[in-house]
Parts: structure tokens; C-alpha cells; sequence
């Protein structure tokens, strides 16, 4: 089974291609994509077990890469909170 991770604080440089080089050193990547722009900076990697996850989480967590401190978590469902506010609107 897949385990999905989130990447936070890439350099904005940042291929997909560099992100999935750099994971692959703690088990297979079946998919990476990098989202940056103004408001968003949080990447996405997919390993192939929960295993490979957990060993990546360990090792890459905090590291400096591409001269900026990087975020390696496990992605969680979205929680609902109350009500949300849209349009001017409850």
C-alpha cells in the first residue's frame, strides 16, 4: 500500500525530478509533484509502503536541501471545522 507524504519549505527551484531523486536513497517513489507558488509551498511524494515512508520521514525531516530547511510529514485526511465562511455567507 502507498503512503502519501507532504514536503514543506522547497526552495522554489525544485523539480519534481530532484524531490523524487532525493527520496529514493528510502525505498521506491511512485509519484512526486512540487507546487509552488506565492501563497503555497508544499510538495507531494507517494512511497510505495508505509515502511519507506517512515524511514524518509526519520532521515529527511529538518535536513538542509537546496540551501533551505525542508518539513517531511505524513499526509492526514482534511478535517471538517464548523461552519465555513464563503461569499460573505455562514
Amino acid at each position: 500500500m502507498t503512503k502519501k507524504l507532504y514536503v514543506g519549505g522547497l526552495h522554489h527551484h525544485v523539480t519534481a525530478e530532484r524531490l523524487a531523486n532525493l527520496f529514493s536513497a528510502y525505498g521506491t517513489v511512485e509519484s512526486a509533484s512540487v507546487t509552488i507558488d506565492k501563497r503555497i509551498n508544499l510538495s507531494r511524494v507517494e512511497m510505495s509502503s508505509e515502511s519507506e515512508a517512515h524511514e524518509a520521514i526519520e532521515n529527511l525531516d529538518g535536513i538542509q536541501f537546496e540551501g533551505r530547511t525542508i518539513r517531511v510529514y505524513e499526509a492526514r485526511p482534511v478535517r471538517r471545522r464548523g461552519k465555513v465562511f464563503r461569499w460573505g455567507r455562514w
